[in-house]
């Protein structure tokens, strides 16, 4: 189903319920769909039409939200942009996705050379409603999300309607999702994350949606104490800065029914740290852009295993995939594959790439993983992180789940330092919660008591905080530039 069809346009069932809002404004669904009808029409007399391309460079805030569905209701194409980009990195995903109009905060912000939209500019209310009815398709393209980069320039994702409506109907049978429910949106409004399970989701069952601009610790659980949500989802960094906040500091959550973490792994003492201190109940879920947002997740209802990412989720199949293209027996490693409505068209002018990611009908996700009896997966490691010591090959994730056991350790990352007779070994990075010491030595013991030699960091380095990409995962190639511009690798004999 296009997004045209979602509730805000068709508001008389809606008329005065609570839509979306933001530190500043709170609309119903029927000041929604004005809002967005009066946005389109002004995309229209800018020369928006179907197949276009709007960059949209805001922070969260509602306009943002208006931003989306008008070029949605135009049949056009969505490429939100990180606020915080440089000139640089702004214009190279405005020309690359080929925009013809940029919407951003004003005079100064980056346009990549386009006809721009300044916020203040956008209008109110609808002139003379003179646009046709929408005539979205589901293969029309709706979003170009621009991967991070991590190994090149990144990558515009081409997500069309059809594949948004499939995830957003994966996620809200996953997570009943109904009228009644009422979504604190933190994450980035750039990223797959906020779009599909907070906003597209809450706001396609008739729910609330009430978007916070940045996160601080402190001011996110007075806003979860004041709005009273029922949901919400956020990245482990999200949850390692609440628990690390003063025991002192109680708040009333008890409006939550369920949280999600996503977007990079979580230890399980995190988890438990998180529904101890909380009371709601933490469910992991693990996906790609690439795969719309999510394809696994902790069932809502059913058991819960510790060290997993859950089950596929509606609609979804996940398997795990030997290099000869063999499905693997449950209990085998291999990489996770993908498949489903939700999977992408491809890479946008990256044919070799797309055809790389994209094979014989699965999307390639470059993970390593196993599956259980009954289908839980188990995250191993991401492909090319992997460090091979001496032809032996040794996953990150293993030596991060012992370093995380340490009860002051609130961040960890392990990466591969080259080494002139091992090739690589591994390095380890760690961030302590707030007031809490963190002693090397006896991380070093932690190690030495859970992982064989070969698998023991050489080296630990302790930080104030690890380097986060856009989307709030850990760095790690800004942490093996770190490693290098240190002189930090080990001597010959490490």
């Amino acid at each position: 189903m296009p997004l045209t069809h979602l509730p805000w346009h068709r508001p008389a069932a809606f008329d005065g319920r609570p839509c979306v809002g933001d530190e500043h404004q709170e609309l119903s669904y029927a000041e929604f769909a004005d809002r967005v009808e009066a946005v389109a029409e002004q995309f229209a007399e800018h020369g928006v039409e179907h197949g276009t391309v709007v960059a949209i460079m805001l922070p969260n805030r509602v306009e943002l939200l208006v931003c989306l569905a008008a070029a949605w209701r135009l049949g056009a194409v969505a490429t939100p942009v990180n606020p915080v980009f440089t000139a640089a990195e702004a214009d190279y995903q405005i020309t690359d996705s080929g925009a013809a109009l940029v919407v951003h905060t004003g005079p100064g912000a980056p346009d990549g050379g386009r006809p721009a939209l300044a916020v203040d500019e956008l209008r109110r209310a609808p002139g003379y409603r003179t646009l046709p009815e929408p005539a979205t398709a589901p293969d029309d393209v709706a979003l170009l999300i621009y991967t991070s980069g991590s190994t090149g320039r990144p990558k515009g994702v081409i997500l069309d309607h059809a594949n948004i409506d499939a995830m957003v109907t994966s996620i809200s049978a996953a997570l009943e999702i109904s009228e009644t429910d009422h979504c604190l949106l933190v994450l980035p409004l750039f990223h797959v994350n906020a779009i599909c399970v907070s906003f597209l989701s809450t706001l396609r069952a008739g729910g609330r949606l009430s978007v916070l601009s940045r996160f601080h610790p402190a001011d996110f659980l007075a806003a979860v104490a004041r709005l009273r949500p029922t949901f919400f989802s956020a990245v482990p960094t999200i949850y390692a800065h609440l628990v690390g906040l003063p025991e002192e500091l109680k708040t009333d959550t008890s409006s939550v029914r369920v949280a999600v973490c996503g977007a990079a792994p979580a230890s399980e003492e995190l988890l438990t740290a998180v529904e101890t201190r909380f009371g709601f109940p933490v469910i992991e879920g693990y996906g790609l852009t690439e795969g719309s947002c999510a394809s696994t997740t902790t069932p809502l209802h059913g058991p819960r295993r510790a060290g997993t990412v859950g089950v596929a989720m509606p609609g979804q199949q996940v398997a795990v995939m030997a290099p000869d293209g063999r499905l693997l027996p449950a209990g085998e490693r291999g990489e996770i594959v993908i498949r489903g409505a939700n999977v992408m068209r491809g890479y946008l002018g990256r044919p070799d790439a797309t055809a790389e990611t994209l094979r014989d009908g699965w999307l390639h996700t470059g993970d390593v993983g196993v599956l259980d009896q009954d289908g839980y997966l188990r995250i191993v490691d991401r492909i090319k992180d992997m460090i091979i010591r001496g032809g032996e090959n040794l996953y990150p994730k293993e030596i991060e789940s012992v370093l995380h056991q340490h009860p002051a350790v609130r961040e960890a990352a392990v990466v591969g330092a080259p080494h002139e007779v091992y090739g690589e070994v591994p390095v380890a990075y760690v961030s302590a919660y707030p007031g809490r010491p963190l002693d090397t030595g006896e991380l070093r013991a932690l190690c030495a008591a859970h992982l064989t030699k070969v698998k023991n960091p050489v080296a630990l380095h302790v930080l104030d905080a690890l380097p986060k990409n856009a989307v709030g995962k850990i760095d790690k190639p800004a942490l093996r530039a770190l490693l290098t511009s240190s002189a930090s690798t080990p001597p010959k004999g490490a």
